[in-house]
């Protein structure tokens, strides 16, 4: 008798069927015409949220895209000496279908790829980046000031938070994926501005 048959096969190597999900974000808010840079720091991620998100794309579920960018005021404070607070960004590990800015005042839809508002997938050699450009033109938010010269930080474009959102027919019921906190910008009726918003995603 060949002995050889007798022999288990040798055990096929493991697939290794865990992989995770790594995602950064990075915001740049500028002048528009001039390209002063007003904002130039990375973002949070609400992770629950955006598992979520992408399990829902996965099974072609409706609305499971980045939709909107909200613009909030609710961010920051100022103390008695005049040092700006900051607070910390909204974002959780868990899913939270109620998360939102501290102060939405205003949104713009992003995704219906116009010259100026638009999201471009960019591969690159291991990951893919979202490059998300928002603007917002001399008449937008259309109750704004006209001219950026506010002394505080309370009016209601006088930015201090900004996330991305995903689609819903009524904004507010749009679920939050990311947030980032920063240095009040005011969006006043002098001067356009642009945001560039990447979101880098990458199996690990």
């Amino acid at each position: 008798m060949n002995e050889s048959i007798d022999k288990p096969e040798k055990e096929e190597s493991k697939v290794d069927d865990k992989a995770g999900i790594k995602m950064s974000g990075h915001i740049l808010i500028r002048d528009a015409e001039t390209k002063e840079e007003l904002v130039n720091k990375r973002n949070a991620i609400h992770y629950g949220n955006m598992a979520n998100m992408i399990a829902n794309a996965l099974t072609n579920t409706s609305g499971a895209y980045i939709h909107y960018m909200a613009f909030g005021n609710g961010a920051t404070s100022v103390d008695s000496a005049g040092k700006v607070i900051y607070k910390a960004p909204r974002v959780s590990e868990a899913y939270e279908n109620s998360a939102t800015l501290y102060s939405r005042t205003y949104q713009k839809v992003i995704s219906n790829n116009t010259a100026t508002d638009k999201i471009e997938i960019i591969p690159g050699a291991s990951y893919t980046d979202l490059k998300i450009t928002c603007t917002l033109g001399y008449n937008e938010p259309s109750a704004q000031d006209t001219f950026d010269t506010s002394t505080t930080n309370e009016g209601l474009y006088v930015f201090d938070e900004l996330g991305l959102l995903s689609y819903a027919t009524d904004p507010n019921d749009s679920t939050m994926l990311t947030h980032v906190i920063f240095h009040p910008v005011q969006k006043s009726a002098n001067r356009t501005i642009e945001i560039i918003y990447t979101v880098r995603v990458q199996l690990n």
